[in-house]
């Protein structure tokens, strides 16, 4: 019967393609595989976590963007989120950032490399900057890795300017963020687990508009949580933390800038962020 079954599993293609002609089959994978896709999504959160330290001073913030793909690999986008607090940087207080990369297989796995600018519109001219990234993904059995690395080359956005012994206007300094993320989807159900760590290295102190992307200059990240998907909405919960300490914000005389709720609150210490995405 084994021999059988696999004489007919070995047959079966080659006559379904005998008997389809050629014209259907090629639209067929023409449908299956359009030249270009757009995808898109929007978020409410309860806080936006950038790397661990809140851009939207603990409080809510809107989210939302589109991703436009060809079948090459190639791909283009943006990404939006309002502002707060030490977020912002003028202007209507919004965050744009502009991406394109390629993505191509390797193995088993994905290579995903390309650019991302960071931009605040009708705000501070040089608290824009450039990134470029490269992460790797696959997957090890039912658990889905990644790993991937962020460096922003020297840019003013990113100098040593004020409140910090070693201030200097115009500076320019480069700022490197290494991640790993890990989720498994459970089987059977609509909830995957996840989890994130990363590491900052960059400028210690403050930029142009007051702020860092690297308030320490060096410091870890991370993340625990799970997205439970409805249809097309996935409700999100996570534990976000950083091991910046108040000390250590006070030493690089960041204050009052790094924390500016107005009840002194901590925006780099854990916090539990809720989320509510839809997918289109």
């Amino acid at each position: 019967m084994k021999l059988i079954r696999s004489t007919l599993l070995a047959v079966a293609p080659l006559a379904a393609a005998l008997l389809v002609p050629a014209g259907a089959a090629h639209a067929q994978e023409a449908e299956e595989k359009p030249a270009f896709t757009v995808n898109g999504s929007v978020t409410l959160t309860s806080d936006y976590r950038f790397r661990g330290v809140s851009q939207s001073n603990n409080s809510f913030a809107i989210q939302g963007g589109l991703t436009g793909s060809h079948k090459s690999g190639a791909y283009a986008g943006f990404w939006s989120s309002s502002l707060s607090g030490w977020g912002t940087f003028g202007g209507p207080n919004l965050e744009l950032d502009l991406f394109g990369g390629f993505k191509f297989p390797i193995g088993n796995g994905t290579l995903d490399a390309g650019l991302t600018w960071y931009m605040y519109p009708s705000g501070a001219n040089n608290t824009d900057f450039a990134e470029l990234f490269a992460k790797f993904g696959g997957a090890a059995g039912p658990v889905n890795l990644l790993a991937g690395v962020a460096y922003a080359p020297k840019q003013e956005a990113l100098g040593n300017w004020s409140n910090h012994p070693d201030s200097r206007p115009g500076d320019t300094e480069d700022n490197i963020y290494l991640w790993g993320d890990i989720s498994y989807s459970i089987p059977g159900a609509p909830l995957t687990l996840k989890g994130h760590l990363g590491y900052s290295d960059g400028n210690p102190g403050l930029g142009p508009n007051g702020t860092s992307i690297a308030p320490t200059g060096r410091y870890w990240d991370w993340l625990l949580g799970a997205d439970f998907v409805v249809g097309p909405v996935t409700l999100g919960v996570a534990y976000v933390d950083t091991d910046i300490s108040r000390s250590s914000v006070a030493y690089q005389r960041l204050q009052p800038n790094f924390s500016k709720v107005p009840d002194g609150g901590c925006i780099s210490c854990g916090r539990i962020v809720f989320s509510v995405t839809g997918a289109f």
